[in-house]
């Protein structure tokens, strides 16, 4: 087949997006497929084999089979590249457009799992313009930080871009004083500020077969660089300090109910083909952290690690996407 790659972006997410986007595309000329790479750069501009510009990557891509959208952020994760796949006709990997969506969108993500009985951190969101008053002005924080503990949240606390992932933006405040610096670093959109969830990090794989039945992988525990003051980006991709161990060592029964609580959460958001699904299990219960529709896609990256753990390689994991999205399109077809 020929396989669409879309990766890089104009998100903060770029070199995460480009990493997985070459991984994939090695993976499918291991398989026998021939990739189409198609590179977004972090100005917008869009790069296929065939020259530069938007309509010849559209081209490119009326050209493929199948697509994968390896992107990971704001236009990319968040519905809008699935978007024009469906007017182009094209069937693709992963969420659709209202999944995709929702899911990038933190408080969006919170109200619709808890819904489902999901149980999620105590948070409120404020939009970009609260946001500037805020950081300029101490009457307004305090008013805002009053307003946060109506809802539950005190200190310590995460500041958290509304769209956003790989915990870029993200600051962890113990003192009410560095307030309008986390304000500041979570960028110029809608923020979520959320109470600090002490607990275990563990991580969920949930992949869609081409049947349609959903499966759970073995479960991820994170053991950040104890010289972060939390799974900060430098932890992720930076440190090799930080550790993963597969499966986590929780109970059986902790185990039964984290299954079943990101099962829950895949369907009630509506994702598709595939997703990992972050929690916190803390002395009370898990607690939900976000939903990721793209996760990071190296073979180093935690999706794959928990599915090799499985007994399914990379190569068998993209191969099993692309033949979801196949029959995924021909169950509920893709409008032109």
């Amino acid at each position: 087949m020929r396989v669409g790659v879309i990766h890089g972006g104009i998100s903060s997410e770029y070199d995460v997006s480009v990493a997985s986007g070459q991984g994939i595309i090695e993976s499918l000329r291991r398989i026998g497929h021939e990739p189409v790479p198609i590179l977004i750069g972090p100005s917008g501009a869009w790069l296929a084999p065939t020259g530069r510009g938007r309509s010849e990557a559209i081209g490119a891509l009326l050209t493929c089979d199948v697509v994968v959208p390896a992107l990971h952020g704001v236009q990319g994760e968040d519905g809008t590249v699935q978007g024009l796949l469906e007017m182009l006709g094209l069937p693709y990997v992963g969420s659709g457009v209202r999944a995709s969506a929702l899911c990038l969108d933190k408080d969006l993500t919170k109200t619709i799992v808890s819904r489902a009985g999901v149980p999620v951190a105590p948070g409120v969101a404020f939009d970009a313009a609260r946001v500037r008053r805020a950081i300029g002005s101490e009457r307004e924080r305090s008013a805002l930080l009053l307003e946060l503990s109506h809802a539950g949240v005190q200190l310590p606390l995460f500041v958290k871009p509304v769209h956003g992932g790989s915990s870029i933006g993200v600051s962890r405040i113990t003192d009410r004083a560095d307030l309008p610096g986390a304000l500041r670093a979570a960028g110029d959109g809608s923020v979520v500020i959320e109470a600090e969830v002490v607990g275990l990090e563990v991580d969920l794989p949930v992949l869609e077969l081409p049947d349609g039945s959903l499966r759970c992988g073995p479960s991820l525990l994170i053991d950040s660089d104890p010289r972060e003051p939390f799974f900060t980006e430098a932890a992720k991709y930076a440190s090799e300090a930080t550790r993963f161990t597969i499966p986590a060592p929780i109970p059986p029964a902790t185990a039964r109910t984290l299954e079943e609580l990101a099962l829950t959460a895949f369907a009630g958001l509506g994702c598709r083909g595939l997703a990992r699904i972050d929690f916190f299990v803390t002395a009370d219960g898990p607690v939900l952290g976000e939903v990721n529709t793209f996760p990071g896609f190296t073979a180093q990256s935690q999706f794959p690690r928990m599915w090799a753990a499985a007994g399914i390689s990379y190569d068998d994991l993209v191969d099993t996407l692309l033949q979801t999205a196949l029959a995924s399109s021909r169950s509920t077809p893709v409008h032109a």
